[in-house]
C-alpha cells in the first residue's frame, strides 16, 4: 500500500460549532454492567466504563481479548446470538433497549473494522445525504465537503467505487459517513488494521483533531505503541475484563503496557 493514500488533516469545517471540552462534566457515553456471553462461555464483562466530552478513550489488548465484542455490545449488535446484559447510557439517556439503528440513530456510532462502505458505490455517492440528522445536543453533523476538507485524498478519488479504494481510503470513508450521520460519541473498531505505518499515525491523529472539536470518541487498537500517543486515557482489556485504566502518561509505565505492548524492559 503506498503511503500517499491517506494525506494530512486539513481543519475541520464542522457544520454546527464545538463547545471546548469539560473535563468535569457528566460522562456522554457510560457503560454498566455490560456482560456477553456465548452459551456457557463469558466473551465480556465489564462493570464500568466512561467517556466524557471531547475524550479520546483508548481500549486496548491482544487478539481474543474482547475489545470489539465490547463495541460492539455498546452499539447494540453482535455476531451469532450472544446473551447481552447491562446498560448503555448516552447523555444519560439510556440505549440499553434500543436497537444498533436506534442507538445510531440517537448518535452513538460504531466505525466497524474495515467496513461502513458500499463497494458499488463511488466516493461522492457513499457521501451522499443518508439520513435525515436533526442538530442535538453536542451532536456536529458534516457535510461532504467537510469529509474532504479532513480527508483530500478522499476529493481526488470521489468518482472511484469503494471497490476501488486502498484500505487507508475505505478506512477514510468510512469515518466520513459516520460523521455525516452526526454522532455524539464515536467508536472505531481497529482503525488502522492493514495501514502503513504513516497511515496509522495519520488516521489516529485525525481522532484527535477530531476530539478537539468536542467529539467523544472510543478507540479499539491493538496498535498500543500508536494509540498512547494520541488517547488521555488507556483500558488494557484481557479475557473480556478490565485489567487495568489510566491516564496515557500512567500507563506508559505500567509494566503490564511496557513490557507487553511497548517492549518496554524492566529496568
Amino acid at each position: 500500500m503506498s503511503t500517499s493514500d491517506l494525506k494530512g488533516a486539513a481543519p475541520l469545517r464542522p457544520i454546527s460549532p464545538a463547545p471546548s471540552p469539560a473535563p468535569s462534566a457528566a460522562p456522554v457515553l457510560r457503560v454498566s454492567g455490560l456482560s456477553v456471553a456465548y452459551g456457557g462461555n463469558t466473551a465480556l464483562s465489564v462493570d464500568a466504563l466512561e467517556v466524557r466530552e471531547g475524550e479520546v478513550l483508548g481500549v486496548v489488548g491482544a487478539n481474543g481479548a474482547g475489545k470489539s465484542t465490547l463495541v460492539n455490545a455498546i452499539a447494540g449488535w453482535s455476531r451469532g446470538a450472544p446473551r447481552v446484559a447491562g446498560r448503555v447510557f448516552l447523555d444519560g439517556a439510556d440505549l440499553s433497549a434500543l436497537p444498533a439503528h436506534d442507538r445510531a440513530r440517537a448518535g452513538l456510532l460504531l466505525v466497524p473494522e474495515g467496513k461502513l462502505v458500499f463497494g458499488q458505490m463511488t466516493v461522492d455517492e457513499n457521501l451522499s445525504v443518508l439520513a435525515e440528522v436533526a442538530a442535538g445536543k453536542g451532536r456536529r453533523v458534516y457535510d461532504r465537503e467537510a469529509v474532504f476538507e479532513l480527508f483530500p485524498r478522499l476529493r481526488e478519488r470521489r468518482g472511484h467505487l469503494g471497490s476501488q479504494l486502498s484500505g487507508g481510503e475505505r478506512q477514510m470513508l468510512g469515518i466520513g459517513r459516520a460523521l455525516m450521520l452526526g454522532p455524539r460519541a464515536l467508536m472505531l473498531d481497529e482503525p488502522s488494521i492493514g495501514l502503513a505505518p504513516r497511515l496509522v499515525a495519520t488516521v489516529l491523529q485525525t481522532m484527535r483533531t477530531l476530539a478537539s472539536t468536542g467529539l467523544t470518541i472510543l478507540l479499539v487498537e491493538q496498535n498500543v505503541r500508536a494509540a498512547i500517543d494520541i488517547v488521555d486515557r488507556l483500558v488494557l482489556l484481557e479475557r473480556g475484563r478490565v485489567v487495568v485504566e489510566g491516564s496515557a502518561a500512567a500507563m506508559r509505565d505500567d509494566p503490564r503496557i511496557a513490557q507487553a505492548y511497548l517492549g518496554t524492559k524492566e529496568s
